[in-house]
This record gives C-alpha cells, structure tokens and sequence, in this order.
C-alpha cells in the first residue's frame, strides 16, 4: 500500500510544498547561473529510471563547458564555477528535480539516476536498483554518498530496494537535511564531484 499509493502522493504534496518555499532562492539562484554560465542555468541529462527506462534528469548547471585546446571538456574541478560550489555544497543544485517528481519519474527517495552508460556493466543483483524509481536523495547519499566505493553504494541501494518503508524514507529524509547542513559527503577527495564507474574489476 504504501510503495504503490501512498509514496507517490507524499512525493507530490513534498515536491510542491518545497518548491513554493525555496522558490525565491532558486529564482536567485538561476538569474545568478544564466549570468555565470552565459545563459545557460540548467543541466539537463538522459539518466535510466524505473525498469531502464531513460529520462531526462534536471539540475541547476554548477559548472561551464570550457574545453582544452583539443575540444576536450576540461576536468570537473576546473569547470566548478564559485557559485557552483556554493550551489552544490548546499545541494540546491538537486532541487529542480523536484519537477522530476511532479512528472512522475522520479521519487524523492530512492537509489540516485547514474548515467545510461553504467546500465551494461552492472552485475544482475546491483541492477536491481532499478525495481523503484530513482531518488533525489537515497540510503547511500546519508551512508557516505561520494566517499564510498561504488560496490557499497550499490549494496546499499539494493538493500533499500528490499526495505523501504515510510518510517525508512522519512530517515533518509532527515539525515538528508542533516547532512546538506553540515555539507557532509559532497565531493570524493581531490575532485569536484566523484570517479566514474568502470565495472566490477
């Protein structure tokens, strides 16, 4: 009852409730961005939701899109702008897609949408991640977020798989805004946001 009825109308009165609070600051925030990434305020990429299936996910732009002199982008930590960071260290970067909510393809809680890319090099178990829909923020994010290993992210993501509940999720959600407070786990060390996955190796 709840993983089918009441979890997805929580996810939508939350969404809209949090969106007409911090409003204000994210109107701020994307004059700010549109101006710092010459017109260019948010980040749209295609992520694998539920069941594979791939959506466009949305997050306010934390970083330009400066290349080296060979075309290549260059490294995150150099294409972090000084309001991305401010941005990101906060999490607001995260907030439009509470819009990824209200369309239904997103949950507030749940394992976070990597890229489409890693879909093929998941073992059969970690690709159980993707029996609910992705999350704003999951058991991983509040159980080391970037400063674990992928293979204990996926762990813990299956392991919410198999446990959620309302009394889970509200926990995520208040260790969530513990950690946004104290900035905890934002970055892996020495970079801006953290190594890519290559496979069980």
């Amino acid at each position: 009852m709840y993983k089918n009825f009441f979890k997805p109308l929580f996810d939508i009165i939350t969404a809209v409730i949090v969106l007409l609070l911090v409003s204000p600051i994210l109107v701020f925030a994307v004059i700010a961005l549109a101006i710092v990434n010459s017109g260019s305020p948010f980040f749209v990429q295609r992520r694998p939701g539920k069941g594979g299936r791939i959506f466009n996910i949305v997050k306010l732009k934390t970083m330009t899109d400066e290349r080296d002199l060979e075309g290549h982008l260059l490294p995150d930590v150099d294409r972090l702008t000084m309001i991305g960071r401010v941005i990101r260290k906060t999490s607001l970067d995260e907030i439009p897609q509470l819009f990824n909510v209200l369309k239904g393809n997103m949950s507030l809680v749940g394992p976070r949408p990597l890229l489409p890319s890693y879909l093929e090099l998941y073992s059969k178990e970690q690709a159980r991640r993707h029996d609910v829909k992705p999350g704003i923020t999951g058991w991983a994010q509040v159980n080391g977020r970037n400063n674990i290993s992928w293979q204990k992210k996926f762990e813990l993501d299956v392991w919410y798989v198999d446990h959620q509940s309302f009394l889970l999720d509200f926990k995520i959600v208040l260790l969530t805004v513990k950690k946004v407070f104290l900035s905890e786990d934002i970055n892996t060390e020495g970079v801006a946001t953290t190594t890519a996955f290559k496979g069980n190796q």
